[in-house]
């Protein structure tokens, strides 16, 4: 049985495409030393509708209150309205979609000028059941990582966690959960994956509190201070 004797929220961090977990990794320590509870799953990322049944099959596990953070594709994923149990009481999205009814995390790409994921920087290996999406290695710190050393870069493009293509063309079935939960947004300036242009109209049309970070799209990577300190003024509003 979960404990929630003390109402203290915990932080459930979820990672996005082409990344795993250890995103968090700096984000998750600075947030731990501020007093939160943290967990961060691990995504499944076959497909948009099937990974908000894990995501909410992981949280029923979790103590409540929760707040719910998700970076890149992530945002998709804790938009769904499926994906998102009573214990969640506020979303943060890190440089990532924040979807509406009827929008797909890969229509909303094309909507700004300024993403470099495509068909030159990607490759899709096909096996049993679908198909796996990478980044190529020799692109990964052009479009994703810019501002982090090259060793790092490298460590993460050799150790990427692929995504069907599939889950990117999924549309949300429902009115997404930022409708009715307070959610909090951090922009990257520098982001070649998802445009600013394009993280500044999700936020600002989800009313997002907006805080902006001259970073690349691995934000949690290369601006860890920022990112949890945004995650941690969404908890005490939880709190």
């Amino acid at each position: 049985m979960k404990d929630t004797s003390h109402g203290q929220p915990t932080v459930v961090l979820v990672h996005g495409a082409l990344t795993d977990a250890s995103v968090w990794n700096g984000a998750a320590s600075r947030l731990r030393k501020a007093g939160c509870r943290v967990v961060a799953p691990a995504l499944p990322m076959r497909g948009l509708g099937s990974d908000a049944a894990y995501l909410r099959s992981f949280l029923g596990s979790v103590p409540g209150p929760i707040v719910l953070v998700g970076h890149s594709y992530a945002g998709s994923v804790i938009s769904h309205p499926a994906a998102v149990t009573p214990e969640v009481k506020a979303l943060v999205f890190i440089s990532a979609f924040q979807p509406d009814e009827g929008e797909s995390s890969g229509g909303l790409n094309e909507k700004f000028a300024g993403s470099r994921l495509g068909p030159d920087t990607t490759t899709v290996l096909a096996h049993p059941g679908g198909n796996d999406m990478y980044l190529k290695p020799e692109c990964f710190r052009e479009v994703y990582a810019g501002d982090l050393p090259p060793e790092t870069v490298a460590t993460m493009a050799a150790s990427q966690r692929p995504i069907d293509p599939a889950a990117l063309g999924e549309t949300l079935p429902g009115k997404a959960a930022w409708h009715t939960l307070p959610s909090w947004s951090l922009v990257s300036t520098q982001d070649f994956s998802l445009p600013p242009e394009l993280l500044r109209f999700m936020a600002g049309r989800a009313g997002s509190r907006v805080v902006e970070v001259d970073s690349s799209h691995a934000s949690p990577v290369s601006r860890p201070d920022e990112t949890a300190r945004l995650i941690a003024e969404a908890a005490r509003s939880v709190g």
